[in-house]
């Protein structure tokens, strides 16, 4: 089961977010090298889920009715 991803994390600085084992930044297990993997609202800002591939789709214009 994979792990649920959090969105605002309160301290993200504290945690590697490179694998499913969100490990402390300053005990590595997965070898993904010597630094911590940045969350995604360290690298991009707080709104980092209003935009990119997964950002909510706006709804479309209603079409303007035809009037008789």
């Amino acid at each position: 089961m994979v792990k649920k991803f959090p969105i605002h994390p309160k301290h993200p600085e504290r945690i590697c977010w490179g694998c499913d084992k969100y490990c402390p930044a300053d005990s590595l297990m997965c070898g993904n090298g010597s630094v911590a993997t940045l969350h995604p609202s360290e690298l991009f800002g707080e709104d980092w889920m209003s935009w990119g591939l997964d950002a909510p789709k706006p709804d479309p214009p209603t079409p303007p009715e035809a009037s008789d």
